[in-house]
């Protein structure tokens, strides 16, 4: 009787181990190798504000998604055509391999880079290059339910830097008259996040004639409850900043709301900028490769009180 006892027993302790087996297998799914971890998911969000190390890979800096298909690398490093260009991934940067447990990344431009994939979960990775001391937390999703439009929100001053210019194109009648009436451009630079430029010159003018009249620092804040909204503030000097209420109405045009005298401006992008490469379905844009990399944004968040 002992030795049945012991061995039932035996057996039931196995059929529990085995059923502990199973779940953890449906919970977390769990892949075989690098490569199925690394394509699990069609775009991967770089989720610059979570990384960590004094290095940097300048093609993940500059990145907003990235994808990893049948050995290429795709990014979206603009969000002007973020959904659309590339069906969605972005254009082709580089090549990837996997082995020995390393991610290995050719870009075409900054070349050979090798990584640790740390993965967390099934949406979740993390990307380790040891010798420059970086690590990149990234986000994963399947296309359909990435919410391309959120990254325009969560990302604002990055697309403010996509045009060269931004000119004043529709000035509602509804809203008392103010000095901003006579602000037909804006610039905002990616020489840090906080720098603005401004032109009183007619609508119209060729962006390479535009004069500057002025030079300020500017600040984006949260509104609590509305992802879909910014507070804009152009800071011109001490004592008179404007400021806006924030919208995006598509991927060049955006909704500046004047808080103070209740007129509402739209601008329209001028001299796209597209970051490594030019793409045919955007004409007249500037190729750059130079001169933009995401810093990490903590900005404050302001609880919504007479507003629009």
């Amino acid at each position: 009787m002992r030795a049945i006892k012991l061995l039932l027993g035996t057996l039931l302790i196995g059929m529990l181990f085995t059923s502990c087996i199973v779940d953890n297998t449906i919970d977390e799914p769990y892949y075989v190798s690098l490569e199925e971890v690394v394509t699990a998911n069609d775009l991967w969000y770089i989720d610059y504000n979570n990384t960590t190390g004094t290095g940097d890979v300048p093609f993940l800096t500059k990145a907003f998604t990235i994808s990893f298909i049948n050995g290429k690398v795709y990014a979206n490093n603009n969000l002007v055509g973020i959904g659309t260009v590339g069906n969605g991934y972005g254009i082709q940067i580089g090549y990837y391999d996997t082995f020995n447990d390393q991610l290995e990344i050719d870009h075409n431009l900054d070349g050979f880079y090798n990584f640790d994939v740390i993965q967390l979960s099934v949406n979740n990775i993390k990307l380790r290059d040891n010798y420059n001391d970086v690590t990149y937390n990234l986000l994963g999703y399947q296309k359909f339910n990435f919410n391309y439009d959120q990254v325009f929100y969560d990302n604002i001053e990055y697309f403010l830097q996509e045009y060269t210019a931004w000119e004043n194109t529709y000035t509602s009648a509804a809203g008392a008259v103010n000095p901003f009436d006579y602000e037909n451009f804006l610039q905002f630079t990616p020489e840090n996040l906080t720098t603005f430029y401004s032109s009183k010159d007619n609508v119209g003018t060729p962006i390479a004639n535009i004069y500057w009249d002025y030079v300020g620092d500017y600040a984006v804040v949260n509104v609590q409850g509305n992802d879909n909204l910014k507070i804009l503030t152009l800071d011109y000097d001490i004592s008179d900043n404007e400021k806006f209420e924030l919208t995006v109405l598509n991927d060049e045009k955006i909704s500046l709301y004047h808080i103070a005298s209740g007129t509402t401006y739209e601008f329209t992008g001028r001299g796209y900028i597209q970051y490594l490469k030019p793409s045919s379905s955007l004409a007249k844009s500037t190729t750059s490769d130079e001169g933009r990399a995401r810093t990490k944004v903590f900005r404050e968040t302001e609880i919504r009180r007479n507003l629009k």
